[in-house]
């Protein structure tokens, strides 16, 4: 892409619209991955601006992980985005390794990023706790990496969850010392976009923890593998109070089981916290949880159907992420090469 020159109104406004983000295979998808991530992605797809959707396998490696079991999880990954509605002809979906221009931009970016931007990285602390030392470099050069996915592309848009939102502004603060040091406008000032009910799922048997793949309790969360009959028992046992529903948003503050079964309906169902309140204001949870239930057998069941049945051809989806790596090197390479002329590589002709 050619530079861009940047207006003071919107820095971003001689750049192509273009979407991306990632999530990693490091394990199996649940309910939060869906509607934090998936489920928008695939909505995305009907804004008229380009999206890229990427397995962040290269992030995944920041910590160990079985050769096998990081092959299976790729793919069941890239089969969630399709079951949940990426099209891989409409969207650019492959896996990060395959596009070795994502390690690349990352070295750059490595040396524009400061330690002091690293250090106040707060992921970074919360997974490496009390063993920062033993961790690896990966994982603490993480957010440059991340950066090098995002800017790769020139993308202008990110939906994230609250958890990521750092790294994102991590981004703008790279390609904006990237432009500043080089004095150019080359790489946009990236958005982050965080909307929705439910971006942020929790535990169904705590609401004040996030829904999560690591969590010992599997009756903790919604995995996109379970059957219909899983589903709606997880749903039926999750945890609640013994107050009614309250009519207003306002009424659940105070009560984050409460709230967390709200949020999924409301996000489950394309409505607001507040439609969903005006509809079951002063029900007990013993009407409203089979509602839920039978609303997320509805929307989910039909998508581990699908995965199901992608991940039993494995050399399709082998070859739909190899046909969108291809796609998204035709906007990489040339980035990266311009990128290697700006800070003064020598190229051969």
């Amino acid at each position: 892409m050619a530079d861009a020159v940047q207006t003071q109104s919107n820095p971003n406004a001689a750049f192509t619209p273009r979407v991306f983000s990632g999530i990693q295979p490091s394990g199996g998808l649940t309910l939060g991955n869906y509607l934090g991530a998936l489920k928008r992605f695939a909505q995305a797809q009907d804004s008229g601006i380009e999206t890229i959707y990427c397995m962040v396998d290269l992030h995944a490696i920041t910590v160990w992980q079985d050769p096998d079991a990081l092959r299976r999880q790729t793919r069941e990954l890239a089969a969630g985005f399709i079951a949940s509605g990426v099209d891989p002809e409409r969207s650019i979906l492959f896996n990060q390794s395959q596009v070795p221009e994502h390690a690349q931009l990352a070295w750059i970016f490595n040396c524009v990023a400061r330690l002091g931007w690293m250090n106040r990285m707060t992921q970074f602390k919360d997974k490496a706790g009390k063993n920062a030392e033993k961790v690896s470099l990966g994982l603490y050069a993480y957010p440059a990496l991340m950066a090098a996915d995002i800017l790769l592309y020139h993308a202008t848009q990110v939906p994230v969850g609250e958890d990521q939102k750092q790294h994102v502004e991590l981004t703008r603060d790279i390609a904006a010392k990237f432009n500043h040091d080089y004095g150019v406008d080359f790489f946009p000032i990236t958005e982050p976009v965080i909307e929705g009910a439910a971006t942020r799922v929790m535990s169904l048997r705590d609401g004040t923890k996030k829904m999560s793949k690591s969590d010992p309790s599997d009756a903790s969360r919604i995995n996109m593998t379970d059957d219909a009959d899983t589903i709606a028992k997880k749903i039926r046992k999750a945890k609640t109070d013994a107050e009614a529903l309250p009519s207003e948003a306002k009424g659940l503050e105070e009560r984050a089981d409460a709230r967390n079964l709200v949020n999924i309906y409301a996000a489950l169902s394309d409505m607001t916290v507040d439609q969903v309140l005006a509809d079951v204001g002063g029900k007990q949870f013993s009407e409203f949880k089979p509602m839920l239930a039978d609303l997320a057998v509805a929307k989910l069941s039909p998508i581990s159907t699908e995965m199901s049945r992608l991940m039993r051809d494995p050399a399709e989806i082998d070859r739909l992420l190899g046909a969108g790596a291809k796609r998204a090197r035709t906007i990489a390479t040339p980035i990266l090469e311009k990128t290697y002329d700006i800070v003064g590589m020598v190229r051969s002709a």
